[in-house]
Protein backbone atom coordinates (compact mmCIF):
# COMPACT_ATOMS: atom_id res chain seq x y z
CA UNK A 1 0.00 0.00 0.00
CA UNK A 2 1.51 3.19 -1.41
CA UNK A 3 1.56 6.18 1.20
CA UNK A 4 -1.19 8.67 -0.19
CA UNK A 5 -3.66 5.07 -0.27
CA UNK A 6 -2.66 5.04 4.48
CA UNK A 7 -5.73 7.93 4.66
CA UNK A 8 -8.27 6.32 2.27
CA UNK A 9 -7.71 2.62 4.61
CA UNK A 10 -8.00 4.81 7.58
CA UNK A 11 -10.89 6.85 7.21
CA UNK A 12 -13.26 3.77 5.22
CA UNK A 13 -11.57 1.85 9.15
CA UNK A 14 -12.65 4.33 11.20
CA UNK A 15 -15.76 5.18 9.51
CA UNK A 16 -16.79 1.16 9.92
CA UNK A 17 -14.79 0.34 13.05
CA UNK A 18 -13.81 3.27 15.02
CA UNK A 19 -15.62 4.98 18.51
CA UNK A 20 -18.83 6.85 17.62
CA UNK A 21 -20.44 6.74 21.06
CA UNK A 22 -17.68 9.08 22.60
CA UNK A 23 -20.00 12.30 24.67
CA UNK A 24 -17.62 14.84 22.88
CA UNK A 25 -17.50 13.06 18.89
CA UNK A 26 -21.58 14.21 18.81
CA UNK A 27 -20.54 17.82 19.15
CA UNK A 28 -17.96 20.30 16.69
CA UNK A 29 -18.69 23.13 19.13
CA UNK A 30 -14.67 23.89 20.12
CA UNK A 31 -15.23 24.32 23.59
CA UNK A 32 -16.14 20.88 24.46
CA UNK A 33 -13.61 19.23 21.75
CA UNK A 34 -11.06 21.19 23.33
CA UNK A 35 -12.19 20.05 27.09
CA UNK A 36 -11.67 16.42 26.02
CA UNK A 37 -8.75 16.78 24.43
CA UNK A 38 -6.97 18.51 27.79
CA UNK A 39 -8.73 15.73 29.91
CA UNK A 40 -7.69 12.99 27.95
CA UNK A 41 -3.65 14.01 27.93
CA UNK A 42 -2.33 11.18 29.59
CA UNK A 43 -5.88 9.80 31.10
CA UNK A 44 -7.92 6.84 29.85
CA UNK A 45 -11.66 7.40 28.11
CA UNK A 46 -13.28 5.93 30.90
CA UNK A 47 -11.83 7.50 33.54
CA UNK A 48 -12.73 10.87 31.73
CA UNK A 49 -16.21 10.73 31.19
CA UNK A 50 -17.11 11.04 34.63
CA UNK A 51 -15.28 14.00 34.73
CA UNK A 52 -16.43 15.57 31.49
CA UNK A 53 -20.09 15.21 32.21
CA UNK A 54 -19.35 16.59 35.82
CA UNK A 55 -17.31 19.62 34.45
CA UNK A 56 -19.81 20.25 31.81
CA UNK A 57 -22.45 20.50 34.23
CA UNK A 58 -20.88 23.20 35.78
CA UNK A 59 -18.97 25.00 33.28
CA UNK A 60 -21.52 24.42 30.48
CA UNK A 61 -19.36 26.96 28.04
CA UNK A 62 -16.65 28.93 27.92
CA UNK A 63 -17.58 32.37 29.48
CA UNK A 64 -18.61 30.10 32.62
CA UNK A 65 -15.47 28.60 33.17
CA UNK A 66 -13.60 31.74 32.69
CA UNK A 67 -15.84 33.74 35.41
CA UNK A 68 -15.17 30.38 38.05
CA UNK A 69 -12.28 30.60 40.82
CA UNK A 70 -9.74 28.80 40.53
CA UNK A 71 -10.53 26.44 43.71
CA UNK A 72 -13.72 25.55 41.94
CA UNK A 73 -12.38 24.25 39.14
CA UNK A 74 -9.38 22.32 40.79
CA UNK A 75 -11.78 21.15 43.33
CA UNK A 76 -13.82 19.55 39.78
CA UNK A 77 -10.79 18.37 38.52
CA UNK A 78 -9.91 16.61 41.78
CA UNK A 79 -8.37 13.27 41.11
CA UNK A 80 -7.82 13.42 37.45
CA UNK A 81 -3.96 14.70 37.90
CA UNK A 82 -1.74 16.41 36.10
CA UNK A 83 -3.23 19.80 37.88
CA UNK A 84 -1.02 21.84 35.69
CA UNK A 85 -3.68 21.18 33.19
CA UNK A 86 -6.82 22.68 35.29
CA UNK A 87 -5.26 25.94 35.91
CA UNK A 88 -4.06 26.34 31.81
CA UNK A 89 -7.63 25.41 30.99
CA UNK A 90 -9.18 28.43 33.47
CA UNK A 91 -6.36 30.23 31.76
CA UNK A 92 -7.35 29.41 28.33
CA UNK A 93 -10.66 30.10 29.08
CA UNK A 94 -10.19 33.45 30.67
CA UNK A 95 -7.86 34.05 27.27
CA UNK A 96 -10.72 32.86 24.82
CA UNK A 97 -13.10 35.51 26.53
CA UNK A 98 -10.71 38.48 27.15
CA UNK A 99 -8.62 38.03 23.28
CA UNK A 100 -11.37 36.53 21.20
CA UNK A 101 -15.13 37.67 22.30
CA UNK A 102 -16.17 34.56 23.76
CA UNK A 103 -15.17 32.92 20.69
CA UNK A 104 -12.37 30.09 20.14
CA UNK A 105 -10.08 30.80 17.11
CA UNK A 106 -10.67 28.76 13.95
CA UNK A 107 -6.89 27.81 13.34
CA UNK A 108 -4.39 25.54 14.78
CA UNK A 109 -2.13 28.36 14.45
CA UNK A 110 -3.77 30.75 16.67
CA UNK A 111 -5.25 28.33 18.57
CA UNK A 112 -1.89 27.21 19.80
CA UNK A 113 -1.03 30.36 20.99
CA UNK A 114 -3.13 30.01 23.95
CA UNK A 115 -2.06 28.99 27.23
CA UNK A 116 -2.12 25.23 27.61
CA UNK A 117 -2.77 24.08 24.16
CA UNK A 118 -0.31 22.68 22.38
CA UNK A 119 0.54 21.68 18.35
CA UNK A 120 -1.36 18.84 18.49
CA UNK A 121 -4.16 19.42 20.98
CA UNK A 122 -4.41 22.82 18.56
CA UNK A 123 -4.48 21.11 15.58
CA UNK A 124 -7.22 18.26 17.04
CA UNK A 125 -9.70 20.87 17.69
CA UNK A 126 -8.76 22.60 14.37
CA UNK A 127 -9.54 19.61 12.39
CA UNK A 128 -12.73 18.39 14.26
CA UNK A 129 -14.18 21.50 14.80
CA UNK A 130 -13.47 23.95 11.30
CA UNK A 131 -12.44 20.72 9.29
CA UNK A 132 -9.09 22.21 8.72
CA UNK A 133 -6.50 19.77 6.96
CA UNK A 134 -3.86 19.59 9.68
CA UNK A 135 -1.63 17.00 11.51
CA UNK A 136 -1.94 15.94 15.24
CA UNK A 137 1.45 14.52 16.75
CA UNK A 138 -0.21 13.09 20.28
CA UNK A 139 1.60 9.58 22.04
CA UNK A 140 -0.79 7.31 20.78
CA UNK A 141 0.14 8.75 16.79
CA UNK A 142 3.90 9.19 17.31
CA UNK A 143 3.42 5.44 17.92
CA UNK A 144 1.05 4.31 15.09
CA UNK A 145 3.09 6.14 12.72
CA UNK A 146 7.17 5.02 13.30
CA UNK A 147 5.09 1.35 13.73
CA UNK A 148 3.87 1.93 10.14
CA UNK A 149 6.78 3.64 8.72
CA UNK A 150 9.31 1.95 10.08
CA UNK A 151 11.01 5.30 12.04
CA UNK A 152 13.67 4.18 14.51
CA UNK A 153 15.05 7.51 14.86
CA UNK A 154 14.84 8.95 18.72
CA UNK A 155 12.22 10.76 18.87
CA UNK A 156 13.53 12.24 22.25
CA UNK A 157 15.99 14.08 19.91
CA UNK A 158 14.07 17.58 18.69
CA UNK A 159 14.36 17.22 15.12
CA UNK A 160 13.59 13.83 14.43
CA UNK A 161 10.29 14.83 16.22
CA UNK A 162 10.25 17.63 14.05
CA UNK A 163 10.90 15.35 10.95
CA UNK A 164 8.09 13.33 12.38
CA UNK A 165 5.38 16.40 12.17
CA UNK A 166 6.32 16.66 8.58
CA UNK A 167 5.43 12.98 8.07
CA UNK A 168 2.69 13.41 9.37
CA UNK A 169 1.82 16.36 7.42
CA UNK A 170 2.10 14.12 4.23
CA UNK A 171 -0.23 11.11 4.96
CA UNK A 172 -3.32 14.06 5.38
CA UNK A 173 -6.15 13.21 3.30
CA UNK A 174 -5.75 14.41 0.16
CA UNK A 175 -6.75 18.66 -0.73
CA UNK A 176 -9.62 18.79 -2.80
CA UNK A 177 -11.31 21.97 -4.87
CA UNK A 178 -12.75 24.22 -2.72
CA UNK A 179 -16.62 23.95 -3.75
CA UNK A 180 -19.06 24.14 -0.90
CA UNK A 181 -19.76 20.41 -1.56
CA UNK A 182 -15.97 19.12 -1.68
CA UNK A 183 -15.65 21.81 1.42
CA UNK A 184 -17.83 19.65 3.69
CA UNK A 185 -16.12 16.31 2.38
CA UNK A 186 -13.13 17.52 3.43
CA UNK A 187 -14.03 18.30 6.73
CA UNK A 188 -15.86 15.31 7.26
CA UNK A 189 -12.45 13.09 6.00
CA UNK A 190 -10.25 15.19 7.74
CA UNK A 191 -12.22 14.53 11.22
CA UNK A 192 -12.74 10.87 9.99
CA UNK A 193 -8.62 10.52 10.04
CA UNK A 194 -8.03 12.42 12.87
CA UNK A 195 -10.31 9.98 14.56
CA UNK A 196 -8.93 7.00 13.18
CA UNK A 197 -5.73 7.83 14.44
CA UNK A 198 -6.69 8.57 17.68
CA UNK A 199 -8.97 4.93 17.77
CA UNK A 200 -6.22 3.29 15.85
CA UNK A 201 -3.67 4.23 18.53
CA UNK A 202 -6.11 3.76 22.00
CA UNK A 203 -7.77 0.28 20.57
CA UNK A 204 -5.53 -1.69 18.10
CA UNK A 205 -2.57 -0.30 18.36
CA UNK A 206 -1.22 -0.13 21.52
CA UNK A 207 2.09 0.06 23.20
CA UNK A 208 1.83 -3.64 24.09
CA UNK A 209 0.78 -7.05 22.24
CA UNK A 210 -1.10 -4.53 19.75
CA UNK A 211 -3.75 -6.43 17.81
CA UNK A 212 -1.95 -6.32 14.10
CA UNK A 213 -4.51 -8.40 12.67
CA UNK A 214 -7.10 -6.18 12.60
CA UNK A 215 -5.47 -3.06 11.25
CA UNK A 216 -6.26 -1.22 8.87
CA UNK A 217 -2.48 -0.58 8.04
CA UNK A 218 -1.20 -3.81 9.00
CA UNK A 219 -0.26 -4.52 5.30
CA UNK A 220 2.57 -1.62 4.69
CA UNK A 221 3.48 -1.84 8.31
CA UNK A 222 7.03 -1.95 9.06
CA UNK A 223 6.91 -2.89 12.65
CA UNK A 224 4.31 -5.47 11.85
CA UNK A 225 6.83 -7.03 8.82
CA UNK A 226 9.81 -7.03 10.95
CA UNK A 227 7.85 -8.75 13.82
CA UNK A 228 8.44 -6.46 16.52
CA UNK A 229 6.39 -3.47 16.76
CA UNK A 230 6.91 -2.92 20.53
CA UNK A 231 10.53 -1.70 19.48
CA UNK A 232 8.57 1.68 18.21
CA UNK A 233 8.27 3.97 18.92
CA UNK A 234 12.65 4.87 19.84
CA UNK A 235 12.57 7.16 22.51
CA UNK A 236 15.88 7.33 24.66
CA UNK A 237 15.22 9.61 27.00
CA UNK A 238 13.67 8.19 30.41
CA UNK A 239 11.72 9.85 32.71
CA UNK A 240 13.40 8.73 36.25
CA UNK A 241 11.02 8.25 39.45
CA UNK A 242 12.29 9.37 42.84
CA UNK A 243 10.95 8.54 45.72
CA UNK A 244 10.11 10.73 49.13
CA UNK A 245 8.41 11.05 52.35
CA UNK A 246 6.55 13.42 54.19
CA UNK A 247 4.26 13.61 57.56
CA UNK A 248 1.09 14.95 57.46
CA UNK A 249 -0.59 16.98 60.18
CA UNK A 250 -4.29 16.23 59.89
CA UNK A 251 -5.02 19.13 62.34
CA UNK A 252 -8.59 19.82 63.39
CA UNK A 253 -11.12 21.87 65.88
CA UNK A 254 -14.73 21.99 67.01
CA UNK A 255 -16.60 19.33 67.44
CA UNK A 256 -17.63 16.75 64.69
CA UNK A 257 -20.76 18.55 63.51
CA UNK A 258 -18.71 21.64 62.86
CA UNK A 259 -15.28 20.12 63.14
CA UNK A 260 -12.56 22.30 61.12
CA UNK A 261 -9.57 21.45 59.73
CA UNK A 262 -6.34 23.54 58.86
CA UNK A 263 -4.97 23.60 55.45
CA UNK A 264 -2.16 25.19 53.31
CA UNK A 265 -1.73 25.74 50.02
CA UNK A 266 1.36 24.30 47.45
CA UNK A 267 3.28 26.57 45.98
CA UNK A 268 2.30 27.46 42.16
CA UNK A 269 5.23 25.02 40.78
CA UNK A 270 5.78 21.67 41.51
CA UNK A 271 3.95 18.43 42.73
CA UNK A 272 0.21 19.65 43.51
CA UNK A 273 0.47 23.01 42.75
CA UNK A 274 -1.40 25.29 43.82
CA UNK A 275 -4.06 22.73 45.78
CA UNK A 276 -5.02 22.82 49.63
CA UNK A 277 -3.52 20.29 51.14
CA UNK A 278 -2.75 18.67 55.28
CA UNK A 279 1.03 20.94 56.14
CA UNK A 280 3.71 18.85 55.61
CA UNK A 281 6.47 17.62 57.35
CA UNK A 282 10.15 16.12 56.63
CA UNK A 283 9.41 13.04 59.03
CA UNK A 284 7.46 12.00 61.94
CA UNK A 285 10.55 13.15 64.49
CA UNK A 286 10.07 16.75 62.95
CA UNK A 287 6.53 16.90 63.35
CA UNK A 288 6.94 15.58 67.19
CA UNK A 289 9.32 18.56 67.28
CA UNK A 290 6.77 20.63 66.12
CA UNK A 291 3.99 19.56 68.00
CA UNK A 292 5.78 19.18 71.11
CA UNK A 293 3.99 21.97 73.64
CA UNK A 294 0.31 21.57 72.11
CA UNK A 295 -2.53 20.09 74.07
CA UNK A 296 -3.70 17.27 73.20
CA UNK A 297 -2.03 14.22 71.54
CA UNK A 298 -1.40 13.03 67.78
CA UNK A 299 -2.21 9.72 66.86
CA UNK A 300 -0.12 8.40 64.09
CA UNK A 301 -1.77 6.71 61.02
CA UNK A 302 -0.85 3.68 58.54
CA UNK A 303 1.53 5.59 56.29
CA UNK A 304 0.19 4.80 52.01
CA UNK A 305 2.11 5.60 48.86
CA UNK A 306 0.66 7.98 46.49
CA UNK A 307 2.34 7.14 43.15
CA UNK A 308 2.83 9.68 40.53
CA UNK A 309 4.36 9.78 37.38
CA UNK A 310 7.51 10.42 38.07
CA UNK A 311 7.28 9.77 41.92
CA UNK A 312 6.45 7.37 44.87
CA UNK A 313 5.61 9.34 47.80
CA UNK A 314 4.97 7.72 50.97
CA UNK A 315 2.91 9.66 53.57
CA UNK A 316 2.09 9.10 56.98
CA UNK A 317 -0.72 11.28 58.37
CA UNK A 318 -0.72 12.47 62.32
CA UNK A 319 -4.30 13.37 63.17
CA UNK A 320 -4.41 16.31 66.38
CA UNK A 321 -7.55 17.23 67.54
CA UNK A 322 -7.03 20.15 69.58
CA UNK A 323 -9.33 20.26 73.17
CA UNK A 324 -12.43 22.46 72.82
CA UNK A 325 -12.01 24.51 75.82
CA UNK A 326 -8.65 26.33 74.11
CA UNK A 327 -7.94 29.36 75.31
CA UNK A 328 -7.73 32.05 72.41
CA UNK A 329 -4.19 33.01 73.12
CA UNK A 330 -3.57 29.41 72.72
CA UNK A 331 -4.53 28.64 69.95
CA UNK A 332 -3.34 31.87 68.09
CA UNK A 333 0.15 30.75 69.20
CA UNK A 334 -0.26 27.50 67.31
CA UNK A 335 -1.59 28.90 64.49
CA UNK A 336 1.34 31.04 63.99
CA UNK A 337 3.77 27.92 64.40
CA UNK A 338 1.93 26.53 61.39
CA UNK A 339 2.82 26.68 57.60
CA UNK A 340 0.58 29.63 56.40
CA UNK A 341 -3.01 28.56 56.27
CA UNK A 342 -6.34 28.66 56.99
CA UNK A 343 -8.86 26.68 59.00
CA UNK A 344 -11.78 25.27 56.90
CA UNK A 345 -14.58 23.36 57.55
CA UNK A 346 -15.23 19.79 56.19
CA UNK A 347 -17.41 20.69 53.85
CA UNK A 348 -15.64 23.28 52.40
CA UNK A 349 -12.35 21.59 51.61
CA UNK A 350 -14.75 18.78 50.13
CA UNK A 351 -15.31 21.57 47.74
CA UNK A 352 -11.82 23.29 47.16
CA UNK A 353 -9.16 22.18 44.71
CA UNK A 354 -7.56 19.07 46.83
CA UNK A 355 -5.41 16.21 46.10
CA UNK A 356 -7.17 12.89 45.78
CA UNK A 357 -5.96 11.25 48.76
CA UNK A 358 -6.26 14.47 50.86
CA UNK A 359 -9.63 14.45 49.50
CA UNK A 360 -10.04 10.66 50.12
CA UNK A 361 -8.80 11.06 53.79
CA UNK A 362 -11.25 14.12 54.54
CA UNK A 363 -13.91 12.68 53.41
CA UNK A 364 -13.78 9.09 55.25
CA UNK A 365 -13.22 11.03 58.28
CA UNK A 366 -10.36 10.16 61.10
CA UNK A 367 -10.75 6.60 61.84
CA UNK A 368 -12.38 5.83 65.49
Amino acid sequence: MSRHLLAPALIDWQRRHGRHALPWQRTRDPYRVWLSEIMLQQTQVSTVLGYYERFLARFPDVAALAAAHEDEVLALWSGLGYYSRARNLHRCAQAVVAQHGGQFPRSAALLAELPGIGRSTAAAVAAFCFGERVAILDGNVKRVLTRVLGIGDDLAVARNERALWDVAQTLLPAATQATEGAAAEAASDISAYTQGLMDLGATLCTPRKPACDACPWRAPCAARAEGRPEAYPVKTRKLKRGARSHALLWLMRGEADVRQVWLVQKPAQGVWAGLWTLPEYDDEAALDAATAAWPGEGRWLPPFKHVLTHLDWTLQPCVWQLPAALAHADLAAIEAALPGGRWWTVAEALAAGLPAPIRKLLDAGPPR
